[in-house]
């Protein structure tokens, strides 16, 4: 028999169109050839029915439960009061552990992924389960008693480092302390929490080596693996612009960033981008568009579509046609951790890339044959002109970033890193 293993997921994973959900779903599916995968999510609002998903089709067990809502006074007054930090409060759901508890009741799981540190909540109670907190210990496999599943927790970004970086960037503009405020609160809160997890998980997953340093800051006895993010590369290669007559068309001097456009990182991107980047670039290139694609734009992204020369789409159908209609994809991140889907999906594009350091962290990328870097306004602006002037070397950059990928990204050669972490793991037997 197969080992069963249940993923707990913060949203469902379908469509894979932004960061979780792409990592979720992918894992999912290619996990199912050789385990029985069982899947309990949260349903956000704007989800799909999981019901109405293909999810149901490629796993003998899928549930799903109502994402709480939590309003802006609630959040304060835990912000100030809670030694928890916020993402530990956000999916809190007497629902979806009443589900949890009802699905070990009857399926015997050999392993539960916790995916995420939103969903950290019930890894901790699984570990301190009362049915399983006295019970004895398997000598073969130190820790995990008898008749618990091992616990896997996927760290999907050095949670501290990215509020300690929230807060770095934010403290610097006083229109913005109150945001740098959370920050520096969260980031006691979230050391001692993210440790917590960390250490009682049997096996920690990040996405990066640099996120991996970061744990091991918090513990340096921590068993952590680096199982990346990949990409769909046969997805990406399918796209044809040719072929696709919705395909938009932006000009030659279009410049994209993509993503989910309330992700606080996102946002301060790509109002920097805005306010300090775009106008050095129009004023040697005036046909320079900057179009911000992804779902969920914040107010302040909202705020920039009144400006000339950016558009804001919002929810778009398909990623693919709005990354090839830019002459240069571009990643002005300032604040973040692990590594970024957007990436990987722009090179499996052969995009022409220009990107802070940060916004490539955790990519082995040591020279600008693939990426031109740059982290301050000026740098940024005059990489980004030098592209759109040169298309030969857009041309030899966006290659080169389709080969870096299709060498290391693709989930094929990425799924069996977390499958060699499950062999570690013994049956409970």
């Amino acid at each position: 028999m197969p080992r069963r293993i249940l993923f707990l997921a913060p949203q469902v994973p379908y469509p894979p169109h932004q960061g979780t959900t792409i990592r979720n779903y992918n894992l999912l599916i290619n996990l199912a050839d050789d385990f029985e995968v069982h899947l309990l999510c949260f349903q956000q609002e704007g989800d799909d029915p999981v019901g109405n998903t293909p999810l149901p089709r490629l796993l003998p067990v899928v549930d799903s439960a109502p994402a709480p809502v939590r309003s802006t006074s609630r959040r304060v007054v835990t912000t100030l009061t809670s030694p928890l930090p916020d993402m530990a409060l956000r999916l809190a759901s007497d629902t979806f552990q009443t589900r949890l508890g009802a699905l070990l009741e009857k399926y015997r799981y050999d392993i539960v992924q916790i995916e995420g540190i939103e969903m950290a909540p019930y890894g901790l109670w699984l570990a301190n389960h009362p049915l399983w907190r006295s019970a004895r210990v398997k000598e073969n496999l130190p820790g995990i008693p008898i008749g618990r599943p091992a616990l896997v927790f996927d760290d999907h970004n050095a949670e501290y480092v990215l509020q300690q970086r929230a807060w770095e960037t934010d403290v610097r503009r006083p229109a913005r302390w109150h945001a740098a405020a959370y920050s520096a609160i969260q980031v006691n809160k979230l050391r001692r929490y993210e440790r917590q997890i960390c250490q009682q998980a049997d096996r920690v997953i990040v996405v990066s080596d640099a996120d991996r340093d970061a744990l091991r800051t918090l513990d340096m006895t921590l068993d952590i693996t680096v199982v990346p993010n990949g990409v769909d590369l046969d997805y990406y290669a399918a796209y044809s612009r040719e072929r696709d007559s919705q395909a938009p068309d932006y000009g030659p001097k279009a410049l994209v960033f993509t993503g989910k456009m309330d992700f606080r990182p996102n946002i301060d991107a790509v109002v920097w981008f805005a306010d300090e980047v775009l106008p050095l670039i129009q004023r040697e290139e005036p046909e320079a568009r900057f179009v911000i694609v992804g779902k969920e734009p914040h107010p302040r992204v909202q705020a920039l579509a009144g400006r000339p020369g950016i558009t804001v789409t919002g929810w778009v159908p398909d990623i693919r046609a709005h990354i090839a209609s830019a002459a240069v994809y571009v990643v002005p991140l300032r604040i973040g951790g692990g590594t970024r889907l957007k990436v990987l999906e722009a090179m499996a594009m052969h995009s022409a890339m220009v990107s802070t350091r940060l916004g490539c962290e955790g990519f082995p990328l040591n020279d600008q044959q693939i990426v031109a870097f740059a982290d301050d306004a000026d740098a940024f602006a005059a990489a980004t002109v030098a592209l759109l002037r040169d298309p030969v070397r857009r041309a030899s950059q966006g290659e080169a970033g389709r080969q870096f990928v299709e060498a290391n990204y693709g989930w094929q050669a990425i799924v069996p890193r977390l499958r060699a972490v499950y062999d570690t793991l013994s049956s409970n037997g």
